[in-house]
């Protein structure tokens, strides 16, 4: 009984540890994304009033930036920025007017939901090619799952995305929908419209973790331990799925999760093409108004979700090997 106490403790003080982690982490991204955004040239306000060769006075420039509270030093706006962040008002658009929180709001689901999806579609394709890549290597299997992983690598997801599209116009006559219906809503609109992108950036996210899954499996079925199972007659599923697989999964964990971060943010292409109006077409318009409190908002939720996959990797690492926590 003490001993499972003992054990408890040390998971407790490991997932502990990680968490106080976190808080250091996303001050030191809040102060690098802040600084280094004021380091950037342009000016959102000169691009508002004399973006299309407008003759606007300097006295209403000045008055608009003081209004905004451009005016005011950089510490200064640095306090007033990280003080509505810790109470989660992250300030209005300086472009639209509009509050960032309602403005992210309304594109974050999507972008959520479709990078959801497109790790289960990733993860339910990958883990058995993988294996099987792994067990049959050299045969004319490997070879064949092979071709399709590195053809996965080749292809970009936008492209792909088009021909599905062209595919789906041309054989079913379907267009896809203009309006994003939320899955709370119709799970069927829903589904019927964020499938394909999904799919489209599933692939490719399913041959990178199918070639990391092959690779893995492959060097630690070369391991003594598996073999020293084999000698003692353990059944040859059992030797994979007990023993070889879960020390496998370890790199696919990681890279799995650094994908699904990255898919938060960066389907700016691929949005286009299903006319989706996700994070990743947000931060494409920040970037060309220099709407500055936008972006910064943006960067830092791309990196809290980083910081976060990695927190749950980290704890994913002493669930799949107990020697990470009693280390």
């Amino acid at each position: 009984m003490l001993h499972v106490f003992f054990r408890r403790l040390i998971v407790l003080r490991h997932i502990a540890n990680r968490v106080l982690l976190v808080i250091p982490t996303l001050l030191g991204v809040a102060l690098l994304v802040f600084f280094m955004l004021r380091m950037m040239p342009g000016d959102v306000v000169e691009v508002m009033f004399r973006g299309e060769g407008g003759n606007v006075p300097q006295e209403v420039v000045e008055a608009e930036k003081a209004r905004l509270g451009l005016d005011k030093p950089i510490p200064v706006q640095f306090a007033k920025w990280i003080t509505g962040v810790v109470q989660g008002d992250f300030g209005y658009s300086l472009w639209t007017g509009k509050p960032i929180a309602h403005e992210i709001g309304i594109r974050l689901e999507l972008s959520v939901q479709v990078a959801i999806m497109a790790t289960i579609l990733a993860v339910l394709i990958a883990l058995p090619l993988g294996t099987l890549s792994a067990l049959y290597k050299d045969t004319w299997i490997d070879q064949v799952i092979r071709v399709i992983s590195i053809a996965g690598l080749a292809v970009p997801s936008f492209w792909l995305g088009m021909i599905i599209i062209l595919l789906l116009l041309a054989v079913f006559h379907w267009n896809p929908p203009l309006i994003f219906t939320s899955f709370f809503e119709d799970p069927m609109a829903n589904l019927s419209q964020l499938i394909w992108p999904a799919l489209a950036v599933g692939y490719r996210y399913s041959s990178v973790v199918t070639r990391m899954m092959r690779s893995t499996l492959l060097e630690v079925l070369q391991e003594d331990y598996i073999r020293t199972a084999r000698a003692k007659g353990v059944f040859e599923r059992l030797v994979v799925v007990r023993h070889a697989m879960r020390n496998a999964m370890l790199p696919v964990v990681t890279v799995t999760g650094l994908e699904f971060a990255f898919l938060i943010g960066g389907l700016v292409v691929t949005e286009q093409v299903f006319n989706l109006n996700g994070i990743g077409k947000l931060f494409v318009e920040s970037v060309s108004r220099a709407d500055n409190t936008m972006l910064q908002a943006l960067v830092l939720l791309v990196s809290v979700c980083y910081i976060l996959v990695n927190l749950a990797v980290d704890l994913l690492y002493a669930i799949l090997d107990p020697r990470i926590r009693y280390r």
